[in-house]
């Protein structure tokens, strides 16, 4: 496995390369703001990219930002964020854009290192880590559970389908439905997930967190 650092904090920057290293998991470059991640990502197409979300130059969303860039451009590179912040509206997009090598966890509530390393190697081999925390920041869940209970088996195929981030067309392939009837299912699995119409929300992509949560 070949992992690319972006994280400003020189101290976390080299604990993290020590972990890894530690671990025997190459390290292939470390970056200090979004600019220089984005050239190591191109120069090195590791395995799995640890970021930070708030890096250089406007310590804001930077590194938000350029993880999404990197699901874009190398969709073969799995991405795990590691913050002290939930960004919820970069951290949505993100997971909308297909929930197969994805992590979210924050700093402060990562309790050993082996926990750490774990996450590494299920992110990188295409599987989702997504922090409690973050998901309830993301999800107004109350009783989840007892919601995906009350879908139908082929809603729940759907659901699963969305998680997996298919697209409706694909949805419709995989299930040998029309893709009109995949939309009837969506939008019968938002409704009876408690998730109307909203303006800022992406309803999809909290569908997709809820199933996640429910199935941890």
């Amino acid at each position: 496995m070949r992992v690319v650092i972006g994280e400003d904090s020189v101290l976390m920057r080299e604990g993290l390369r020590h972990l890894l290293e530690e671990a025997e998991i190459c390290v292939a470059a470390v970056a200090g703001d979004a600019e220089a991640l984005m050239t190591a990502i191109g120069d090195h197409r590791p395995d799995l990219a640890v970021v930070d979300v708030r890096m250089p130059p406007t310590h804001t969303d930077d590194g938000l930002r350029a993880a999404l860039e990197i699901r874009s451009r190398w969709p073969d590179t799995a991405v795990l964020i590691l913050s002290q912040y939930v960004e919820e509206r970069y951290a949505a997009e993100l997971v909308a854009r297909g929930a197969r090598g994805v992590g979210y966890l924050l700093k402060d509530r990562v309790a050993e290192v082996g926990e750490f390393l774990e996450a590494v190697v299920r992110v990188s081999s295409g599987g989702t880590v997504i922090d409690p925390e973050v998901v309830a920041q993301l999800v107004n869940r109350r009783h989840a559970q007892s919601a995906l209970e009350r879908l139908t088996p082929r809603e729940f195929d759907v659901l699963r389908l969305m998680a997996q981030g298919r697209s409706n067309a694909a949805i419709a392939s995989v299930l040998v439905v029309t893709e009109g009837a995949v939309e009837k299912h969506i939008s019968s699995v938002l409704a009876k997930l408690g998730l109307p119409p909203t303006p800022d929300d992406h309803r999809r992509v909290l569908a997709v967190l809820a199933y996640l949560e429910a199935n941890r």
